[in-house]
């Protein structure tokens, strides 16, 4: 299945469990806009080269569009517009007054000098400066885009329009209007969303052993964050496998001993797990945060966690979830579970409107109220439907955009 069937069809069986707004279905059915562009840059060895640029708008009746931009070979518009929708539904779930989009341009980064990926990433930005602005759409890094490439991107949207707008671009570096935290609010946003729902089904601290798929950028700061407080995480893996130890793994170690090897596996002699294995182990809480549909149908009956934390964008297939609702998992959905990195963008824009530079602690602060009552307004719709978390998010994100459409 596309991923925008899957996204339609989540949308769908939302409509089946509450009674929602038909005309604000109908509208999350479409985009609001979609932008093709065509541009060029000159080469480093003096030839021109053309190139195609993407955005897609989806909804901005809560507020600007927002959402990644990517530089990629592959673009898979069926899978942009799925990206797109499910950010409208992400922010919404959120709270924040955004909208979602995505976009990108078709070009693999690695084969263009610095110079080359500057001039690119400005024309492009030329190129879109109608559709964008910090009041209409607001675009932040996505795959093989960094921080770097959205300071270009402001720069030259300001020469464009004659003044500058810093909060036309979330993900910026720290010293051109970046956010404090940024790096780690995935994370830490997912964390403050998983103590809520500790809290709500009595779990206790101590006695819960953590699973922890995927060691990038998410999952190694949710290891740190789980470790931190006391938590026994008792399995970890990379791309290349996994290990672990039901006694709990010492998560600093096995940091210090991916920075030196290049990955987890190895560590302190420890077998190695395959990816299937690894989800599969006996767990309280199991948190897939590396790619999408890791867990499917076929592994689904074997998952032995009780909860499932969704760091990573779609790592549930719809068949997987159905079989974890009827056997009484608990899945935190990524839409809630993941937004701590949207809800930061949100703070980066705050700070940029409004000229202040704020500290790490004083962004987390403003971001654990967000995250715990995110979290509780999913649980309170699930109970009143007597829906599954995921299917509470679609509804409260649905219902938040239906009051906004009245307005229009």
């Amino acid at each position: 299945m596309s991923a925008f069937t899957n996204a339609m069809r989540q949308l769908d069986l939302a409509a089946t469990i509450a009674p929602l707004d038909p005309k604000t279905l109908d509208a999350l059915h479409h985009p609001a806009r979609t932008i093709n562009v065509e541009f060029s840059i000159v080469m480093d060895d003096g030839s021109t080269r053309f190139f195609h640029g993407y955005r897609v708008q989806w909804n901005n009746v809560r507020g600007p569009f927002k959402g990644g931009l990517r530089f990629h070979t592959q673009v898979d518009l069926d899978e942009v517009k799925a990206l797109a929708f499910w950010m409208t539904i992400k922010c919404a779930v959120a709270g924040i007054p955004f909208g979602g989009g995505k976009g990108g341009v078709t070009v693999n980064p690695k084969e263009l000098s610095s110079g080359e990926l500057e001039r690119l990433t400005r024309a492009f930005t030329r190129a879109i400066a109608d559709c964008i602005g910090s009041d209409k759409d607001i675009p932040a890094p996505d795959v093989n885009t960094t921080p770097q490439i959205m300071d270009w991107l402001a720069d030259e949207y300001g020469k464009v329009i004659g003044h500058q707008d810093l909060a036309v671009v979330t993900g910026k570096t720290v010293g051109k209007g970046g956010s404090e935290g940024r790096g780690t609010a995935t994370a830490q946003g997912g964390f403050y969303v998983f103590d809520v729902y500790r809290q709500k089904f009595g779990v206790d601290p101590e006695s819960l052993s953590v699973v922890i798929q995927g060691f990038g950028n998410a999952g190694e700061t949710m290891a740190k964050i789980f470790h931190h407080h006391g938590y026994k995480v008792v399995a970890v893996s990379d791309s290349k496998g996994g290990i672990h130890s039901e006694h709990g793994l010492d998560i600093p170690g096995v940091i210090e001993h991916k920075k030196k090897t290049g990955s987890v596996t190895g560590f302190n002699n420890l077998e190695t797990l395959t990816q299937e294995q690894l989800l599969t182990l006996p767990c309280g809480l199991l948190v897939p945060s590396a790619l999408e549909n890791q867990l499917t149908a076929e592994i689904a009956p074997r998952v032995q966690a009780q909860m499932i934390l969704e760091l990573a964008n779609g790592p549930t297939t719809p068949e997987a979830d159905a079989y974890f609702a009827k056997h009484g998992v608990t899945v935190i959905p990524d839409v809630l579970a993941n937004s701590g990195g949207v809800t930061t963008s949100f703070l980066e824009w705050q700070q940029n409107k409004i000229g202040e530079h704020w500290d790490e602690g004083r962004v987390f602060q403003r971001l654990e109220p967000l995250m715990r009552q995110a979290a509780q307004d999913v649980i309170s719709t699930a109970e009143k439907y007597g829906a599954t978390q995921r299917e509470a998010a679609f509804i409260l994100a649905i219902e938040r955009i239906a009051e906004a459409m009245k307005g229009e």
